[in-house]
């Protein structure tokens, strides 16, 4: 059996609804759920072992950064998707009435590192970034000094 090209990773996050979660991952974002129990559930996000903690917490902290002329949520997580990609799940976020925190856009236009990004909230209020780049080689791209 062989295994991924790069490393997955696992990353858990508190959820404060399963259902909502479980309607949000599972039925808008298209990701096949694994085991859970009545207080998380295992999802694929591509590949990776994504796990929603029913852990209700009051008051989260959340900065943002300043990037591209747009305030950055942080902490987020997300994908890198192709472009066409993207584009269908922002096509599936606006048919769902999401709202988003910075709406799809071409980021780092004619640059190193030329992306397609959006953010949104989950149901619980994890912040989620989606990207996509047209030349993969550009994901870890170097800015030009003073870029």
């Amino acid at each position: 059996m062989s295994g991924p090209s790069i490393p997955r990773f696992h990353l858990a996050v508190p959820v404060d609804d399963l259902d909502a979660a479980r309607r949000f991952y599972g039925e808008l974002i298209g990701c096949e759920q694994g085991r859970s129990s009545d207080r998380w559930i295992d999802w694929n996000l591509h590949g990776h072992q994504f796990v929603t903690h029913l852990a209700p917490v009051a008051g989260r902290l959340r900065a943002h950064n300043a990037v591209d002329g747009h305030d950055v949520p942080v902490p987020h997580f997300g994908l890198i998707l192709t472009i066409p990609e993207f584009h269908e799940l922002a096509a599936r976020f606006r048919d769902a009435g999401t709202e988003f925190v910075i709406d799809p856009y071409l980021r780092f236009a004619g640059e190193p590192g030329e992306q397609w990004t959006m953010f949104l909230l989950d149901p619980a209020g994890n912040a989620l970034e989606f990207k996509a780049f047209a030349d993969d080689s550009q994901v870890f791209a170097v800015q030009p000094a003073g870029g």
